[in-house]
């Protein structure tokens, strides 16, 4: 059965409605998971003319929203976590390395706080990892590389802080 976004928004929906803890939003991973076997769900949003990241959804009731990732040039982010939202990443195309840290030191006053390796894994196309509040990651992207991520709420509007690597 073929997926479309508009499906997969309103399902998301009903499923945060229900529930918007951490048992709701695995469930919206396993969705994604699934919308992600679906090349028709992803491709009209993921072509090399869109932009690098922009949002395709937002649900103006409960906040989340659903964003594509384009991306044309290698990068490696620095370790971060989403404030005090959540997020889903979802491959679609090509592969991310992803590292997760765990947190030493807290930032304080400026200061950016201190994180150690916890582990490196690979997300390959049709897999989707759910980051809750404060967990703390980077990914590696090597192109062709492309994303769907469903965010909490919209990251662009939250405020987070510096962490480094020890």
């Amino acid at each position: 059965m073929g997926h479309t976004l508009e499906q997969f928004s309103a399902a998301c929906h009903g499923i945060l409605a229900a529930d918007p803890g951490i048992a709701g939003r695995e469930k919206i991973r396993v969705l994604l998971e699934e919308a992600l076997k679906d090349q028709d769900f992803y491709a009209p949003h993921l072509g090399d003319g869109e932009p690098e990241q922009h949002i395709i959804f937002e649900d103006k009731e409960l906040g989340f929203v659903v964003r594509a990732h384009v991306f044309q040039t290698a990068r490696l982010a620095k370790p971060h976590d989403h404030g005090h939202s959540w997020a889903i990443y979802g491959q679609a195309i090509g592969e991310t390395v992803m590292s997760d840290w765990t947190l030493v030191e807290p930032a304080t006053d400026g200061k950016p706080g201190k994180v150690r390796l916890a582990r490196t894994y690979i997300l390959k196309p049709g897999m989707a990892h759910l980051y809750n509040e404060g967990d703390l990651h980077s990914p590696r992207i090597e192109p062709p590389n492309r994303l769907i991520r469903v965010e909490g709420v919209n990251l662009d509007t939250i405020r987070r802080v510096p962490y480094v690597a020890v």
